[in-house]
């Protein structure tokens, strides 16, 4: 499921796609993406309802539908507004990345082990996302969210614990956002959960 905003007049500052399954028997997966543009950038987002089947389904979408009603606010404000809404549902494992275009600067912040890596265009280095454990809606811990400089061509990765984090010791650098999407989904998805994977290579904004 793919749920999208676009609230800018321009060009959206990242090419994005998306690879996913569900749990095999399920008929829908607990593993859910965003991506919603707002004035300044974009916001892309992956969320991980525990466990899988109809419930955790239930639990991302309320994650989804609470952040894409103000894209725009800070990550932190928004993993606590997931929090206050998740916490009659079984919760969510959620990481945020928030691209300021005009800055061309990116947010981001973990809670839970989806994984989030970002690839440098110019092969100078691959970061990690700081996660802290914790669960949106049930235990929510200090959030500290981190700030980095981007640059046309850096790729981000998200991915749920469905896939394997052997992923981000490749260099994902090369291909179309969708061709990485489903290489990573064939060859490090595993059997035992819901799956999904997002890639989004930044295209720059101000110059």
């Amino acid at each position: 499921m793919i749920a999208e905003r676009k609230d800018s007049p321009l060009a959206s500052p990242v090419e994005w796609a998306v690879g996913a399954r569900a749990f095999p028997g399920e008929i829908e997966s607990g593993d859910l993406h965003l991506v919603a543009h707002f004035a300044e950038g974009v916001l892309i987002a992956v969320m991980d309802g525990l466990g899988h089947g109809p419930q955790a389904a239930d639990a991302a979408r309320v994650a989804a539908s609470t952040l894409l009603h103000e894209p725009y606010e800070s990550v932190t404000n928004l993993m606590q507004r997931c929090h206050a809404a998740l916490r009659k549902t079984r919760g969510v494992v959620l990481s945020l990345a928030s691209i300021d275009a005009e800055a061309n600067l990116m947010t981001w912040l973990g809670v839970g082990n989806v994984d989030g890596a970002l690839f440098r265009a110019d092969r100078s280095a691959r970061e990690s996302i700081p996660q802290r454990s914790g669960v949106v809606g049930y235990e929510l811990p200090a959030l500290r969210a981190t700030k980095l400089p981007i640059a046309r061509g850096d790729t981000l990765i998200f991915a749920t614990d469905g896939i394997s984090s052997d992923f981000s010791a490749e260099s994902w650098l090369d291909g179309h956002p969708q061709q990485i999407a489903d290489h990573i989904l064939s060859r490090y998805a595993k059997a035992s959960d819901d799956a999904l994977v997002l890639v989004a290579r930044y295209l720059g904004g101000a110059s």
